[in-house]
């Protein structure tokens, strides 16, 4: 595993305890997701509803390691987590009837990682 390039408190706290939930849970998703949150800022990713149109369908459950920004538009109820989202991103998937979720959320919410897409 690599060591986080941050310095930011909460960041810190939510990759150790991604680490934690993969060795716990032997859920490889949130050792994965540890790792890209591990990397310096200029490679969190950065993903666009209209992205998550194109890659999910109805009820799916998508986790991104980064933050969520509004532009394009989503057709379907879908479940997201993120480390951080943009106030017309929050609207839009509200809007269509999904939720938004925190990545600790999730990780309570399905601490094995089943059926959840990562993408970056």
């Amino acid at each position: 595993m690599r060591n986080p390039k941050t310095e930011n408190p909460q960041l810190l706290d939510l990759i150790r305890l991604l680490r934690k939930a993969g060795r716990i849970h032997n859920a490889r998703i949130w050792s994965r997701m540890a790792e890209f949150l591990s990397k310096p800022r200029r490679r969190l990713a950065s993903v666009n509803i209209s992205r998550l149109n194109r890659n999910t369908g109805k009820g799916d459950v998508v986790a991104v390691a980064g933050k969520i920004l509004g532009t394009g538009s989503l057709n379907h109820p879908i479940t997201v987590a993120a480390f951080a989202f943009s106030a017309k991103a929050k609207e839009k998937i509200t809007k269509a009837k999904g939720k938004c979720l925190t990545l600790p959320e999730m990780l309570k919410k399905n601490p094995s990682g089943s059926k959840v897409k990562i993408i970056r």
